[in-house]
């Protein structure tokens, strides 16, 4: 789960809290507008309830006029509309109430049930078939029912005592103007039965009382300014005529006629009740007021509540949002400057750190200064506490990396050092072995000496091997190109079993660079050395050549028994792109083969062959080329010959007179080593030895020692180098003819060519001295033929193990 939505979730656990305590605490104010909003709607419906019991009480006095003869039906009409009207608005405000009190709402279904029965009581009286008695308790029991559901609102849930109080004052006060109305209509039977009987005095009486009681309970329960209201409306004229005529009747006895007229009783009586009317009006207007006054605070307090809760969590969540906002950037920022660190910062700094020189001059710590702070997240919270704890780490694994290529570059320059010291005392032991079998004629040591010969050409490569994985390459550059033929076959002449390898198809024409030739055949000696190390040994070991549009391959197939594809592809990375370090010993190979590729855009990759073993496959690219180039001789395949390769021991020459050995001219270019031969090459016989063949140094060929391909140190191997083809029309032939034991007889050179008078005929200078060296003794058919066996035993003796040095380092076994 991701930070931002584990702070979602941290957020809204305690909001979720605070919204519930939040509703709780709300409810009750909530409530309690809700209570005043229902209250005031009852006492909307109250009003309504007022108008309509004073439309009853006109309507009962209509028609009780009807029914007594004092009054006519137009009237009742009239009233009988103003209570229809009436009816009307009632039940509107009624129809949306709720949670009306359990009397209040007992009051309105007994209203509504004598609405629905009026139609006939109204029908009765019309007809006249309804007693006066009866009329008037049909319309005093509705009327009851009104005053009662005003009452009964004042027991609702949530009303405050004062209000209940009001409440109840104005229902008091219809009551008191409903006890005026039934005296009204007790007077009108009295006058329409001849006067009082005992039963109609008593209410009257009844009347009398209950208006004072009612008023005075209003008095009790409202406040004072609606006694004002009531003395003060009932203090006129009107009031008290009203008042002047009822003490009169009141004074009346029983049985006996009433000395006020109908007409004028009906007038004194509907002017008061108009005034109790008007009164009544003002009390339930005071009432709603005072309800709707405190319905609006409750509601304004309930929503100031409520907006203040709402503002409070809206504030957290905002300010929660904001907070946690910068503190996801902030993390997001560490996260991605983590990774952008892991994933290409530090892989960018560690490999430049690894390229040679990477340092230059600067001690670790100026380099890991140098990088700077990846992370900028920084601060006195944890989150910048991580930043600068991410930046120590940074820097400190600078710091290694560079401390650690400091290592290696010290031991990069130690390796060089010591491959130059080895360098030095390898041409220093060449060259003395090069004095001493140019004097040695005894078979014996003569093999010892080619063993040792061989020896140095591994130790030469294994020296180079030294330099290259130390970031140098070879000292000396040809001057001319070579023939791929040529730097195979020198190639295989640096390695152990130079025997078991077999040339296939070499496509003519195909040259390496002179830039080249050092670098392309050391990669052929390393692929060749692995092949043969890791195949049977009674196996060939095939090398081909052809070109390929602008570029040239070169395949070395051998017959071992192959490698898994996974491992085939670790060492194709490793070819691909070589290692910056030193590398393991143990593939030391490997790691030079792909930096010398790397050097010159050369491919080397190995492959799966459709038998047993492996292909390597080395693709040389077209500035490594030197297309369409003639070469001299290129030897058949299966073969490799004396005169294409690098170097050949020394061929020894029948002996010349004074049984030494006839030095060729040009002797100080080291037939074999340094020059390229224009003589016809009679092969390798048995293990690999020369029969035969003259050499010389080409014009424009390097100088003595000069083009192995081990850079630094000459090359030496078991042909002779090629160079570029000597400028003539015709190749000259060296050979005058053939000896009676089967060998070629050197044709013997001009004389302008053979030293300087003054000098023994074949005779050298050696360094440091000024002697000159006496000409070689002649030797018959037979020594010759000893020295050649010699030759070949002292090869033989560099390859077996009892007579082998210590194996090269050289690439990792391919076959597996």
């Amino acid at each position: 789960m991701k930070i931002n939505r584990r702070l979602v979730l941290l957020v809204t656990a305690p909001l979720t809290v605070a919204v519930a305590f939040s509703v709780l605490a709300l409810a009750p104010a909530t409530n309690q507008a809700l209570q005043a909003d229902r209250l005031t709607s009852m006492v909307e419906a109250a009003d309504g309830a007022s108008e309509l019991a004073n439309r009853l009480q006109r309507e009962r006095a209509a028609a009780t006029a009807l029914i007594s003869e004092q009054g006519d039906a137009e009237a009742f009409r009239l009233r009988t509309n103003a209570t229809d009207k009436s009816i009307a608005g009632f039940r509107s405000r009624t129809k949306g109430l709720s949670s009306v009190p359990g009397s209040a709402q007992g009051a309105l279904d007994r209203i509504e049930r004598f609405i629905e029965e009026m139609p006939g009581l109204r029908a009765q009286v019309r007809s006249g078939s309804s007693t006066v008695s009866a009329l008037a308790f049909g319309y005093r029991i509705v009327i009851a029912d009104l005053n009662s559901y005003r009452d009964g609102i004042a027991q609702a849930d949530g009303v405050d005592a004062d209000i209940a109080d009001r409440i109840r004052a104005a229902a008091a006060l219809s009551e008191a103007a409903e006890h005026t109305a039934q005296q009204q209509v007790t007077v009108m039977r009295a006058q329409a039965a001849g006067g009082f009987t005992t039963a109609s005095q008593r209410t009257f009486d009844a009347g009398r009382m209950g208006y004072t009681e009612s008023t005075g309970v209003m008095f009790d329960l409202g406040p004072g300014e609606w006694r004002t209201w009531l003395e003060r409306t009932l203090s006129g004229a009107k009031a008290l005529e009203a008042r002047r005529l009822e003490d009169e009747i009141g004074r009346t006895g029983t049985g006996k006629d009433l000395t006020v007229s109908p007409a004028e009783w009906q007038k004194a009586a509907n002017d008061r009740q108009e005034l109790l009317r008007s009164v009544e009006k003002r009390v339930d207007a005071a009432v709603l007021a005072q309800v709707s006054d405190a319905r609006t605070t409750l509601i304004w307090t309930a929503g100031a509540e409520v907006a203040l809760v709402v503002l409070t969590l809206v504030g957290v969540v905002v300010v929660a949002i904001r907070l946690g906002r910068v503190m996801i950037r902030r993390l997001r920022d560490l996260r991605n400057a983590a990774h952008e660190v892991a994933h290409s910062g530090l892989p960018a700094v560690m490999n430049e750190l690894s390229q040679p020189g990477a340092l230059r001059g600067a001690t670790p710590e100026e380099v890991a200064r140098r990088t700077g702070d990846p992370v900028r997240t920084t601060g006195e919270d944890e989150i910048g506490e991580v930043g600068e704890a991410f930046n120590a780490v940074h820097h400190e694994a600078v710091r290694l990396a560079a401390q650690q290529a400091h290592v290696h570059e010290q031991l990069a320059e130690t390796l060089v050092g010591v491959a130059r010291r080895g360098a030095r005392l390898t041409a220093v032991m060449v060259s003395e072995l090069d004095t001493v079998q140019r004097d040695e004629a005894d078979p014996v040591r003569m093999k010892t000496l080619f063993a040792l010969d061989h020896l140095a050409i591994r130790m030469e490569r294994n020296t180079n091997n030294l330099l290259v994985l130390g970031g140098y390459g070879n000292a000396r550059v040809r001057s001319a190109d070579v023939g791929c033929s040529t730097v195979i076959v020198a190639a295989a002449q640096q390695i152990e079993r130079f025997d078991r390898v077999s040339l296939g198809a070499i496509e003519s024409g195909i040259g390496v660079t002179a830039r080249a030739v050092h670098d392309v055949a050391h990669i052929l000696a390393e692929l060749l050395d692995n092949a043969t190390r890791y195949s049977p040994p009674d196996k060939q070991v095939g090398v081909a050549a052809w070109r390929l549009w602008d570029r040239a391959v070169v395949q070395i197939v051998d017959e071992g028994v192959g490698m898994t594809a996974e491992r085939r592809a670790v060492h194709n990375a490793a070819l691909l792109e070589p290692q910056a370090g030193i590398g393991d010993v143990r593939s030391m190979g490997l790691h030079v083969v792909a930096r010398l590729a790397a050097r010159h855009g050369i491919v080397v990759e190995l492959r799966d062959s459709s038998g047993p073993g492996t292909i390597a496959e080395v693709t040389l690219p077209a500035k490594v080329l030197a297309l369409d180039m003639e070469e001299a001789r290129t030897p058949p395949p299966g073969a490799l010959g004396n005169d294409v390769g690098y170097e050949t021991p020394r061929p020894i020459t029948p002996p010349g007179p004074g049984g030494h050995r006839q030095q060729p001219a040009g002797a100080n270019a080291r037939p074999g080593r340094d020059s390229a031969p224009t003589g016809t090459g009679a092969g390798l016989v048995g293990a690999g030895v020369p029969v035969g063949g003259d050499r010389e140094t080409p014009p424009g060929h390097a100088g003595p020692r000069d083009g192995g391909p081990d850079g630094g140190t000459p090359g030496r191997g078991h042909g002779t180098t090629p160079a570029p083809h000597p400028v003539h029309d015709e190749p000259v032939s060296r050979v005058a003819g053939v000896s009676s034991s089967g060998l070629p007889v050197r044709q013997r050179r001009a004389p302008q060519q053979w030293p300087a008078a003054g000098k023994r005929e074949g005779a050298e200078k050696r360094p440091g001295t000024g002697a000159p060296r006496p000409s070689p003794r002649r030797r018959d058919s037979r020594q010759v033929s000893d020295v050649l066996a010699a030759y070949a035993q002292g090869i033989n003796r560099s390859t077996n193990h009892r007579g082998r040095s210590a194996p090269d380092d050289n690439t990792e076994r391919t076959e597996k």
